[in-house]
């Protein structure tokens, strides 16, 4: 009876030293979230500098800065053009972005809010940028609606960075995915 007992301790004993084993590797791996506040500038329709941190937006991608979209027959400027809109939705002191993960540039991965406003949401809204990931409703409404880049054709800014720009159609997205 006694070995039996003895045998049960040391199983009690391994299970309880597994435990706390797993509870340190978890602590460990629990990342706080890095918050940034101040004065961002942007880089593009989709990262953010701020000082010497490099950011991207989570969860949307935003036109190439020198790519160009088609709207009404003309072609327009859609990577400046999501350039400006992020900028403007930047407000300064009221502007603050958050995140644990980085990409594989080093860029911290964010979520960023001005005014109460989600920023990444409101770009996708707009149609200044895409879904990637994350942000699906938002998108939708943008094709419906037709606005920003929904509202004529463009290449996935996914396509330009993957492949040299077409002068065929291939790759091109209407306003309605397609």
């Amino acid at each position: 009876m006694t070995r039996g007992l003895r045998v049960m301790r040391d199983g009690v004993t391994a299970l309880a030293l597994l435990a706390f084993l797993w509870l340190i590797a978890a602590k460990l791996n629990d990342r706080a979230e890095t918050d940034h506040a101040g004065q961002f500038h942007a880089v593009d329709g989709d990262s953010l500098n701020l000082g010497s941190e490099r950011m991207r937006l989570y969860g949307i991608d935003a036109p190439e800065l020198s790519q160009t979209c088609e709207r009404e027959g003309a072609r327009w400027a859609c990577g400046r053009e999501a350039k400006k809109a992020l900028q403007a939705l930047v407000r300064p002191g009221d502007t603050r972005c958050g995140g644990t993960e980085r990409d594989r540039f080093d860029r911290m991965l964010v979520i960023c809010h001005a005014g109460g406003i989600d920023l990444n949401a409101e770009m996708v809204r707009k149609g200044m940028a895409v879904s990637y990931g994350a942000y699906r409703d938002e998108e939708t409404q943008a094709k419906v609606e037709k606005v920003g880049l929904w509202a004529g054709a463009f290449e996935m800014p996914r396509s330009v960075r993957d492949h040299a720009p077409r002068s065929d159609t291939r790759g091109i997205m209407g306003p309605l995915g397609w």
